[in-house]
């Protein structure tokens, strides 16, 4: 018996979009991960980029257990002496949502070239309306 190995064209991509309104940041990241890396299919090859995209709604939205709201910081540095910026996670809700989610999804995928795929097919909303209609995209609920 030989072992199956896929190749570029057998990755059968699909359209799905998740709404974040009260949704815990962490689980949603775990699921849209799985999604973006494609681990939910039985074609699932470590090597290759077989996921799905994902639609992200109402990233604003999002909840988070325990005071990680005024405790989980963000950290940014300007390649400055002394550049060091730091941000809790309200403030970066107010300011950018979209990054919040992005940023807990990127840690989660592996740290090499095709994670940098994968992450592209991850689009990320602050409200509820979004430009991908023409992909029909499915409701996926967790």
């Amino acid at each position: 018996m030989k072992t199956y190995s896929p190749k570029p064209e057998d990755a059968n991509r699909e359209w799905f979009i998740v709404d974040a309104t009260d949704k815990i940041l962490g689980r949603l990241a775990t699921e849209i991960t799985n999604r973006l890396r494609g681990k939910h299919k039985p074609e699932f090859a470590s090597h290759m980029d077989m996921g799905d995209f994902v639609i992200v709604i109402n990233a604003d939205k999002i909840q988070v257990t325990g005071q990680k709201m005024d405790k989980k910081m963000y950290y940014k540095h300007t390649n400055h002496p002394g550049g060091l910026k730091e941000k809790t996670l309200r403030q970066m809700l107010d300011i950018k949502p979209e990054n919040v989610i992005t940023a807990a999804v990127k840690g989660m995928l592996p740290k090499n070239k095709l994670a940098a795929q994968q992450l592209k097919k991850l689009k990320v909303y602050a409200g509820p309306e979004h430009p991908h209609a023409a992909q029909a995209p499915k409701p996926l609920d967790f």
